[in-house]
């Protein structure tokens, strides 16, 4: 992982540096548990500087989704614009894209930007069980990120939703991975945490790399409510702090597990409460200047 600091000069002050700075493109979750907020509260625990550009309200909260209000899309390119070009972004986090619009915009956006080092979460099924994207929106969703994304982060609703069938097993999850490359995903992270056993298994698949599962015992918690939103969010943090993206994902699974069992004893709602994002926080990380 990349810490590096500026030293102090011999004879003045230290150099100048700039955080480690992140881009989330996601909507507002007003219960704190998952969009932005957990984005937000993720980057700052591994020492990152984080930025919104917020693409829907939503009113939720450990229960449920109760309403979404779909931002304006000049005022979602604003926000976007605002941020890379005065703050800079050294990797980017994509959330919540409610439809084939909005996903556009997003699109046009990162080409406008050269924006690359994208993390891409389809945030499609809220974890109450609420439709989080028009339907009719999963082909703009593939066709016009899946190519900018360096890496997809879907569970295994979202890709049976993607593949067009359920899944129920590793072998499953392993063919639904090759598919979504085939749809031209340029690597797949495929949560297995949905599947029933004592034992979590995600499956990275990258092209022409063999497949890398990662498996851990089962974290017994009834918080779980933005775990792929904290997972996404840390890829991406990792990411923009130098680590590849095997390392970035391996580094993302322990902050999100310590984060899971930190939280497991904590009452927070009446329903699946969120992690503990701030477990183990981290410095803000400090890179010099170019």
């Amino acid at each position: 992982m990349n810490t590096a600091t500026p030293a102090a000069a011999a004879d003045g002050p230290t150099p100048w540096a700039q955080y480690r700075r992140l881009l989330s493109i996601a909507g507002s979750d007003s219960g704190g548990g998952a969009g932005v907020q957990a984005d937000l509260k993720t980057f700052a625990a591994l020492g990152c500087f984080g930025t919104t550009a917020i693409t829907a309200l939503t009113a939720q909260n450990t229960t449920g989704v109760r309403a979404i209000h779909a931002v304006p899309l000049d005022v979602l390119a604003a926000q976007i614009d605002a941020v890379v070009e005065d703050l800079g972004v050294d990797a980017v986090k994509i959330g919540m894209l409610h439809s084939a619009p909005t996903i556009q915009t997003v699109a046009v956006a990162l080409e406008r930007h050269g924006l690359h080092r994208v993390v891409l979460d389809p945030v499609m099924v809220a974890t109450s069980g609420a439709a989080l994207i028009d339907p009719s929106s999963i082909a703009a969703l593939v066709s016009l990120l899946f190519p900018r994304a360096l890496l997809v982060t879907p569970n295994l609703d979202e890709a049976a939703m993607l593949v067009g069938r359920p899944l129920h097993s590793e072998a499953d999850m392993a063919a639904a991975a090759q598919q979504l490359l085939d749809m031209g995903a340029r690597a797949v992270l495929l949560k297995g945490g949905h599947l029933a056993g004592d034992t979590v298994a995600d499956l990275l698949l990258q092209p022409g790399v063999a497949p890398l599962w990662l498996r851990a015992p089962r974290i017994a918690t009834h918080n779980t409510h933005g775990t792929g939103c904290t997972l996404s969010s840390a890829i991406a943090a990792f990411l923009a702090l130098g680590d590849g993206l095997p390392q970035a994902v391996r580094l993302a699974r322990e902050y999100v597990r310590g984060a899971l069992a930190a939280g497991a004893g904590v009452r927070t709602g009446s329903g699946s409460g969120p992690l503990n994002h701030g477990f183990a926080p981290q410095p803000m990380r400090l890179a010099p200047l170019p």
